[in-house]
């Protein structure tokens, strides 16, 4: 509940308090248990939108492994807490590991529902853009450790004790509000963009298939109707228009039919006479494997970069133990199995008035992993880009949980990010993590709006890398310091 649609921030502090109490002086076996029920309550629900068309047993499937990861950190806990003292740091270590390893395993990962994700309204916010996605995270859990030594220290006699868990509960409070005395700079070299949102052809949602040109059509008409509004006055000429994930369903680089597809797409690009960036999948001319790229045309020139997406979401765009996942829903055969890009999705362009502006492309679920997000900033991107294509999942949460995430990453990097989806939650989103023009799911629109271009490097790009390893020294050391005190504890074999 501390995530989108209900919003409630502090209940992830509350959680993670929770799982520091059930698991101080528990075995590890129990601490587990504690850690796969709290991941099952947190999953389960939240991953109702991947059975939308897939059905219920692969969102059931999804929503325990995705538990597993919480056992394991029960587990952990339980062992580091043996002695019955919940242990804040090492705790919060603890839940950066987990969430490291699951950004990362099974399958390339799926790092949804981080604990910093939860935090876009949080004052906690603040603090992404020095220590980053993983750091925040770590604030999360040590204010909800925190939060478990006060119930201890309350729940125990005398009147120091007691003075003590207000002492630790007030360093808890401070950790929560510092964060927002930190800086939220949004100057930057302004840009006006359109970002357009198109919908789905009717009937679509039944089948997700319609006749070729279908999808096509509907973003070349809506920018083709901007850039007649343009003419007579009625908005302002963009200087760079995004379409999402999928907006061609055609094949611009096909060898046979690729000519037409794309003098259908420079219509649209020579009318606005702007660049138009814009995803869609492609064999590139041939290749046996198709990919999911994204393209950027030029008015008057055509085809000026292309990029291809390299963080792969697996069971949506590769099939892992496909003859096993046919079991589970008839759906597996309908995904193609992509070939990963190579190269970040850094793409430079040149503006029709002014120099080039170089965009950072994080196609779809690509926003949720650090590396590809680090390599577009430390890259240059002066502005991010989220294409995405939510519709596959439904009237949920998933959409307005996938635009929280390019809030936190737009406040993380002092970035703006254009959040570009075909069915919604689309916004513009400027480097403090504000959304501008923020679109309903299911319906067409035009976002029109001015952004910041930055190239000032936040502290967030270089503590990243170094959260993790860090973790993992804080908990390596908390171990040893368990197993000295249990090695102390224990009776002499001496006679």
């Amino acid at each position: 509940m501390a995530f989108p649609g209900y919003d409630v921030w502090w209940l992830a502090i509350v959680g993670c308090a929770a799982l520091a109490l059930a698991t101080a002086g528990a075995r590890w076996w129990a601490g587990g248990l504690a850690g796969l029920l709290l991941g099952l309550a947190w999953f389960t629900p939240m991953f109702t939108w991947a059975g939308t068309y897939a059905g219920t047993a692969p969102w059931l499937a999804m929503s325990i492994a995705s538990a597993c990861y919480p056992a394991a950190l029960g587990s952990v806990l339980a062992l580091l807490q043996r002695h019955g003292a919940v242990r804040p740091v090492t705790g919060a270590a603890a839940w950066v590991l987990v969430e490291w390893a699951r950004s990362v395993t099974p399958f390339g990962g799926f790092p949804w529902a981080r604990l910093g994700f939860s935090q876009a309204d949080s004052p906690l916010l603040g603090a992404v853009s020095i220590v980053a996605v993983a750091g925040l995270g770590f604030l999360v859990a040590l204010c909800g450790g925190l939060l478990a030594v006060t119930a201890q220290r309350l729940l125990q006699p005398g009147r120091t004790d007691r003075r003590r868990a207000c002492g630790v509960l007030l360093v808890a409070a401070v950790l929560v509000l510092a964060p927002t005395l930190v800086p939220r700079p949004t100057q930057g070299e302004p840009i006006s963009v359109a970002a357009v949102q198109a919908d789905l052809p009717e009937g679509f949602s039944r089948t997700l298939s319609a006749e070729p040109g279908t999808i096509l059509a509907r973003y070349t008409d809506r920018t083709q109707d901007l850039a007649e509004r343009v003419t007579r006055g009625q908005a302002t000429a963009p200087e760079l228009v995004l379409w999402p994930e999928g907006a061609t369903d055609l094949d611009p680089l096909d060898p046979r039919s690729g000519q037409d597809t794309t003098a259908r797409i420079m219509q649209a690009v020579d009318a606005i006479g702007a660049p138009v960036v814009l995803g869609g999948i492609s064999r590139k001319g041939g290749e046996p494997a198709p990919s999911n790229m994204v393209f950027g045309y030029l008015p008057g020139q055509g085809l000026a970069d292309v990029y291809a997406k390299i963080y792969l979401a697996p069971f949506g765009e590769v099939m892992p133990m496909r003859p096993l996942m046919r079991h589970l829903s008839p759906w597996v055969d309908r995904i193609t199995d992509l070939a990963p890009g190579r190269e970040p999705g850094v793409m430079s362009l040149p503006l029709p008035e002014s120099g080039d502006v170089v965009l950072g492309l994080a196609i779809c679920f690509e926003v949720l992993f650090d590396p590809a997000m680090r390599d577009l900033v430390s890259g240059g991107a002066e502005l991010l880009v989220v294409p995405t294509s939510n519709a596959w999942f439904g009237e949920g949460d998933q959409a307005a949980q996938h635009i929280a995430v390019s809030r936190v990453r737009a406040l993380e990097y002092g970035r703006s990010v254009v959040h570009i989806s075909n069915v919604g939650v689309s916004g513009l989103i400027t480097p403090d993590g504000t959304v501008h023009d923020r679109t309903r799911l299911y319906t067409e629109a035009t976002l029109e709006g001015v952004l910041p271009l930055r190239t000032d490097q936040t502290l967030a790009l270089r503590t990243g890398p170094w959260l993790v390893p860090a973790a993992a020294l804080i908990v390596l050391v908390g171990a040893l310091r368990t197993a000295r005190s249990v090695a102390r504890r224990m009776p002499s074999s001496r006679p």
